[in-house]
């Protein structure tokens, strides 16, 4: 591969190790163009890569998963529920890609997923593709409109367990949203409305209250909606005639997914902007690329370069390695592209508990 060349430019960020105040980091251009420049020849969603890898991810996953269930001894069904945990947050964490795929990109991968994946699991993709959006938006990324967003690197210390481990509520608070609080709403409109704006969207920060849907998303969404509602139901009704264990053994499966989610999620940015909007340099140099092979086992389908994502959102999962190592080559070592770049999970971990551990010595 050989890069192309770009003109130089003397733009680039602060110092890589010391904290920063987001909203004051100026853009690097050469950085911004080079992100755009060396990645246009890969920027088209592939067919072949996308649609074997979902349903690849998706047998392998509701196979252990029923291996989980039916086999004995313990040991092997253990495996085998770890294996599903696997396979299933890979399948699942395809509602990222859905969120930025073009309309035209990919016919019928959408609709595939969420039947395969997405209402099967309680995610459809209603709950997450329009908040997404929301959190790349160069306004509103980091401040308090952000629905994907939490200063939690200037919290509490308490915060990060309790933030990682409220995950493991996400199989019962899904079989209630869908199960019970979308029946309920068809006749009480009020709490119609209270579900929609609270309990349809995948996320993190409390203050925020999803809109009403768009004309032109109403039937897709009324549709995610049914399917999610009618197999939440179907869920609920199991034990009577199947026992309590495939109910049981699905739920702790699926929190397990939820859970590992949730620490990727951690360490997905380093959670340190105040509020306040920032550029789209402020916004990679808070998010975070794991450019270790190691690390596409916790952050899949392209997810360990979170930071890059923010700079190329619309580049498939499977461009981004190349697209890393191309804008690397091209900046050089110590530029603020190679800023983002972190070891691992637990250093990040790491970074952040100190963060907040400074913030309890402030209190103090």
């Amino acid at each position: 591969m050989s890069a192309t060349t770009l003109p130089e430019d003397s733009g680039t960020g602060p110092a890589a190790g010391k904290r920063r105040v987001h909203a004051q980091i100026p853009d690097d251009k050469a950085m911004l163009r080079a992100a755009v420049e060396l990645t246009r020849d890969i920027n088209t969603a592939r067919p072949e890569i996308y649609w074997p890898d979902m349903l690849l991810s998706t047998i392998v996953g509701y196979g252990a998963l029923a291996g989980a269930i039916l086999l004995e001894p313990l040991w092997l069904a253990v495996l085998s529920g770890l294996v599903a945990v696997f396979a299933l947050y890979r399948a699942l964490l395809f509602i990222h890609e859905i969120s930025h795929l073009h309309r035209d990109a990919l016919p019928g991968f959408r609709t595939a997923w969420n039947l395969l994946v997405g209402i099967p699991m309680l995610t459809p993709s209603l709950m997450y593709d329009s908040a997404h959006r929301i959190h790349h938006t160069r306004t509103r990324y980091g401040t308090i409109e952000d629905p994907e967003y939490m200063p939690l690197a200037l919290m509490k210390p308490w915060s990060l367990p309790a933030f990682v481990l409220v995950a493991a509520l996400a199989p019962v608070a899904l079989v209630l949203r869908w199960g019970i609080l979308a029946p309920l709403g068809l006749v009480i409109p009020p709490l119609r409305r209270f579900a929609w704006e609270r309990f349809s969207t995948l996320a993190i920060n409390p203050e925020f209250r999803r809109r009403p849907p768009e004309d032109k998303e109403r039937s897709w969404y009324l549709f995610q909606q049914t399917g999610a509602s009618i197999w939440a139901i179907f869920l609920m009704t199991t034990p009577f005639w199947l026992g309590w264990k495939p109910l049981l053994v699905a739920m702790i499966i699926t929190g397990a997914v939820a859970v590992f989610n949730q620490l990727r999620t951690l360490v997905a940015h380093l959670w340190e902007n105040d509020g306040q909007a920032m550029t789209v340099t402020a916004q990679y140099l808070d998010s975070v690329n794991v450019p270790r092979t190691v690390a596409a086992i916790w952050a899949p389908v392209g997810l360990r370069y979170h930071a890059l994502h923010h700079l190329v959102p619309s580049l498939p999962y499977h461009s981004l390695h190349e697209a890393h190592q191309r804008i690397s080559a091209h900046l050089g070592d110590g530029s603020t592209f190679d800023e983002a770049s972190h070891p691992g999970m637990w250093p990040l971990v790491g970074r952040i508990a100190k963060s907040t551990m400074g913030q309890r010595d402030t209190a103090d």
